[in-house]
C-alpha cells in the first residue's frame, strides 16, 4: 500500500483507511482491485502523491480542483479519463459543456501522467490517475485516505451532450438531484455525503447568484446576512466570474464545517441547501455529519469509491492513453 493510504492518528482529519468493501468490481469489462498495479508500475500510488503532495504545498487550490474533475469525469459516461480530452477536428472535448468551463487541475494531472510515463510507459491509465489524485487530494487537506480499487481504461471520445445532461446543476432541487444520482447507481446517502467535497473549493456568482437574490424558485431558506455578503461579491469582484468559496470558515480543510454551514441556511449553492430545511431524512443525516466528523469522514470514502466504479458503456471502446489530453492514435 502506498504511503498515501497509511493511517497515522485515530483523529478524522489525519487519512483514515477505508477497505473497498468489493475489491473486485467491472468497470467496461475490466476488473478493479486495489493493488493492481503492484507488479507491472509498483511506485505508481507513491509518484502520484509525490506530485500532489508538491503542488498543493503551493497551491492549495489545486487539491479541491483535482477532486472536482473526479466527479465531473465520473458522472460523464462513467470513470474513463474522457473529461481530460482536448477537442479535435473529429471530436468536440467534454471540456466544452457549460458545467465544465471552470474545471482546472489538467495541468496536475499532466505532471503525473508524464512522471509515470518515466517510471513505466503505457501502463497506468488516465482514468486511474484521477482516481488516485482526488484520494490524495482529499487526504492532504485533511480529510480521510481510502484504498483505491484500480484498473479502469480510458476512453478514446469524448461525449459533451452527456456532460450537460447528467452532471447535477447548481440550481437542483432535492428531487433533481436524487434523480441524477441514482441515474449512476448512487443512493441517497451516498449523494448527501459526495456533496460534502464542498466543503472545499469555490464557485462563481453565476452558480450562486439567483440564491442569494431569492429566484432559484427554492424560497428564501437563506441567512440574510450570508446573502447580503455574497450579493456583495458578485458585484464587486468580476460579476458572474466572482468567486466564493463554499465554506468560508476552513475553505482549504477537509471537515465537516459544509454541513453546519446549511444548518445556519449558509449554503452557497441552491443544490447545497437543497440537502436541508425540509425535515425528513435528508436534515437527519445533515445533523448527524455537522456533529460527528468520523462518520462523515468513512460515508464519504465509501460513497467515493462507489462513484469511482461508475462503468463507462460496456461497448465502448478504451485503451490506455499515453498521454491524457489526446487518444493514441
Amino acid at each position: 500500500m502506498a504511503s498515501s493510504a497509511k493511517s497515522k492518528s485515530s483523529s478524522w482529519l489525519a487519512p483514515l483507511i477505508i477497505s473497498c468493501a468489493l475489491l473486485a468490481c467491472t468497470a467496461n469489462g475490466h476488473f478493479l482491485y486495489v493493488g493492481y498495479y503492484d507488479r507491472s508500475c509498483p511506485n505508481a500510488e507513491d509518484i502520484v502523491h509525490f506530485v500532489m503532495a508538491s503542488k498543493v504545498a503551493t497551491q492549495p487550490a489545486m487539491a479541491p480542483a483535482v477532486l472536482r474533475l473526479f466527479f465531473h469525469d465520473c458522472f460523464i459516461n462513467g470513470c474513463d479519463a474522457s473529461v481530460l480530452l482536448d477537442s479535435t477536428s473529429h471530436m468536440e472535448s467534454d471540456k466544452a459543456a457549460e458545467p465544465n468551463e471552470s474545471l482546472a487541475g489538467f495541468d496536475v494531472i499532466d505532471e503525473i501522467k508524464s512522471r509515470l510515463e518515466s517510471a513505466c510507459p503505457g501502463v497506468v491509465s488516465c482514468a486511474d490517475v484521477i482516481a488516485l489524485a482526488s484520494r490524495d487530494a482529499v487526504s492532504l487537506l485533511g480529510g480521510p485516505a481510502w484504498n483505491v480499487p484500480l484498473g479502469r481504461k480510458d476512453a478514446r471520445t469524448a461525449n459533451v451532450s452527456a456532460a450537460d445532461a447528467y452532471l447535477p446543476s447548481p440550481h437542483a432541487n432535492l428531487t433533481e438531484l436524487l434523480n441524477k444520482f441514482a441515474t449512476h447507481g448512487l443512493d441517497a446517502q451516498d449523494m448527501v455525503a459526495l456533496s460534502g467535497a464542498h466543503t472545499v473549493g469555490t464557485a462563481r456568482c453565476q452558480n450562486y447568484r439567483a440564491r442569494m437574490y431569492g429566484y432559484d424558485g427554492e424560497g428564501n431558506i437563506i441567512d440574510p446576512a450570508f446573502a447580503e455578503a455574497r450579493r456583495r461579491t458578485c458585484h464587486a469582484v468580476g460579476g458572474d466570474d466572482a468567486v466564493a468559496p463554499f465554506d468560508e470558515e476552513s475553505p482549504l480543510r477537509f471537515d465537516n464545517a459544509y454541513y453546519r454551514d446549511l444548518i445556519a441556511r449558509r449554503g452557497l449553492l441552491t443544490s447545497d441547501q437543497a440537502l436541508y430545511g425540509c425535515g425528513g431524512p435528508f436534515d437527519n443525516l445533515v445533523r448527524t455529519y455537522s456533529k460527528d466528523g468520523e462518520r462523515f469522514a468513512r460515508d464519504f470514502a465509501t460513497a467515493m469509491v462507489k462513484m469511482g466504479n461508475i462503468s463507462p458503456p460496456s461497448d465502448m471502446p478504451v485503451e490506455v492513453r499515453l498521454n491524457c489530453r489526446r487518444i493514441n492514435y
